[in-house]
């Protein structure tokens, strides 16, 4: 039976600036602290939360989830979208749960986010995780329409598609969504054997109250084009700058999560240092629910 104070602290809407953000924690505060960062923008964390959040709390520690103003269940129609809220956010979550440090988690583009966050606020984080995190940005864009050019070589339409998506300027909205839509039609986010337990975490999901709250928010990524200058980014120079000051750095990636190319992956690996870094087989990006005993242990193996 949880007690007092993980009901309490379990599920709290926090306030700021009279907007309240989703957040829930699980496991009990007493314990190592995880901070989640969903992916976006217009994402949520509901399919971590729904698989995965309170297996991890189970091995030892104290998971926070949260949804970003204007994404998710923290609906904002005035959600500016910009780094800047995002970290006012993350630091109203330390805040509300009383946390001074703690071990941030970051998927897909959560990993920008929690990669400048930790530049900016080293002495508030512990450790950084990277998991099929997005670092640089173009080098993705780019692997991306170089795989479809060789996929779809035969195409004319889809060769078409593509040329039309590299004349577009790399720095809007429409430029991502369409290398992103491509990469979906390669099936670069999708496990290419799926186990037994992968798909019943899937359908556990998809019938459950989680999947119900999957509220993914299309204007989200417009606001944040226009309203964040710093929208196509290349990390690689303040993960070292994070290293160097003393903060771990560790990353998982899924050795068939398309978006990545090989070497991204071995600049990844060599940042972080080839102790801290692991890619997984049979596994996309989705790595969490592809592979997820194999992420509950590299976390737990890292992070105690």
């Amino acid at each position: 039976m949880k007690s007092l104070l993980s009901l309490l602290f379990s599920l709290l809407l926090v306030s700021f600036n009279a907007q309240k953000i989703y957040s829930k924690s699980y496991g009990s505060p007493k314990d190592i602290p995880v901070i989640f960062i969903h992916g976006g923008p217009g994402g949520n964390a509901t399919l971590f939360e729904g698989t995965t959040a309170q297996k991890l709390a189970d091995k030892g520690f104290y998971v926070i989830v949260y949804d970003r103003r204007g994404e998710g269940r923290s609906k904002d129609g005035n959600a500016s979208m910009t780094f800047k809220e995002s970290f006012q956010d993350l630091n109203g979550i330390y805040e509300a749960y009383g946390i001074k440090k703690a071990n941030i988690l970051a998927h897909s583009f959560g990993g920008i986010i929690g990669t400048l966050f930790t530049g900016q606020f080293p002495e508030k984080v512990n450790s950084l995780t990277l998991a099929g995190a997005l670092f640089s940005q173009q080098e993705t864009y780019n692997h991306i329409l170089k795989r479809a050019k060789e996929r779809f070589k035969d195409d004319s339409s889809k060769l078409k598609e593509i040329y039309e998506i590299e004349s577009l300027s790399k720095n809007s909205a429409d430029y991502r969504k369409r290398c992103y839509n491509i990469a979906s039609d390669m099936n670069f986010f999708t496990m290419p054997s799926p186990t037994s337990e992968s798909q019943q975490l899937r359908k556990e999901y998809e019938s459950g109250e989680f999947y119900t709250a999957n509220f993914r928010n299309p204007e989200s990524p417009l606001k944040f084009y226009k309203n964040e200058v710093q929208n196509n980014l290349n990390n690689t120079a303040i993960l070292k700058k994070i290293k160097q000051q003393g903060v771990p750095i560790f990353a998982i990636y899924g050795k068939d999560d398309g978006i990545f190319s090989e070497k991204q992956l071995n600049d990844m690996k060599t940042i972080v240092g080839k102790k801290h870094f692991k890619v997984v087989d049979n596994c996309s990006h989705y790595l969490f629910v592809d592979q997820q005993d194999e992420f509950l242990q590299f976390i737990s193996l890292h992070l105690k």
